[in-house]
């Protein structure tokens, strides 16, 4: 249960991350063409750094959840 409420929230995290991306461009705030605002230049780094940082921690749980698998797997077969 535990797991699943973290996966959950890392996969939020991930989305609303990409959506601070994209936000700027989406919602309009950010003329085409012009000098990014500081507004646009926070939600970059901001919304990359929060997917970064999910996509990472995301990765790593997959990673432990297969070496777990693998774990309980050989010890099957033994």
């Amino acid at each position: 249960m535990k797991a699943k409420l973290g996966v959950s929230a890392l996969v939020l995290l991930f989305l609303g991350g990409l959506w601070l991306v994209a936000a700027p461009f989406v919602v309009g705030y950010q003329p085409r063409g012009a000098a990014y605002a500081d507004a646009t230049v926070n939600d970059l780094w901001l919304g990359g750094s929060i997917a970064a940082l999910s996509f990472v921690s995301l990765v790593i749980y997959a990673a432990d959840a297969l070496r777990e698998l693998t774990r309980r797997g050989k010890h099957a077969d033994a």
